[in-house]
């Protein structure tokens, strides 16, 4: 049975392990942000778990894969767990409205460890984030994968996601073409 957990000292080091593996919890920063994720587990290893819970958006600004900062969203992380670390799924917004600024690719963003993939796991983890993002009081959620990503596609169609455009990504990402999908709640 696969559940959403919060980050916790107690699941830290099976989250440690998948990351020393080589699994990136970031889709997009990959390797880069494994390394900081590491370092940041060893330096502080309960400053890195607040980091993870930051629904008021209070935390440090964000760094862009182009190095760019931008203030940090409201959002929070919850670790995707079988009884192990299976991967992870973020959620964020901007209070008061369902929009998202044109750096920000989706509301959610997820990512399963590869020796669990196939499992269902994504499909269920996004249902689960799901409920949340009601009770955050979106109207809906719009999540983004690359054009040749069939499974994360599946995922969000599994979820009751809808197609809706073709895009390119903000030049800070490296103006690459995505897909955008959108599941109303």
């Amino acid at each position: 049975m696969v559940e959403l957990v919060k980050p916790a000292l107690e699941h830290l080091p099976s989250y440690k392990a998948a990351l020393e593996r080589g699994w990136s919890p970031d889709n997009v920063r990959l390797l880069a942000a494994t390394r900081e994720q590491l370092a940041a587990i060893e330096n502080d290893p309960a400053a890195f778990l607040a980091d993870l819970d930051d629904p008021e958006g209070k935390g440090p600004s964000i760094t862009l894969p182009d190095g760019t900062k931008v203030p940090r969203l409201p959002g929070f992380r919850r670790w995707i767990w079988d009884g192990e670390a299976a991967g992870s799924i973020g959620i964020r917004w901007q209070p008061g409205t369902a929009a998202l600024p044109p750096h920000v690719l989706g509301h959610i963003g997820y990512a399963v460890v590869p020796w669990k993939r196939w499992r269902g796991y994504a499909t269920e983890a996004l249902r689960l984030m799901l409920g949340e993002a009601r009770a955050i009081g979106l109207p809906f959620v719009e999540i983004t994968c690359k054009p040749d990503n069939l499974p994360s596609q599946k995922v969000v169609l599994a979820n009751g996601g809808r197609f809706i455009k073709r895009f390119f990504e903000d030049a800070a990402y490296g103006e690459a073409e995505r897909l955008r999908y959108r599941i109303d709640l």
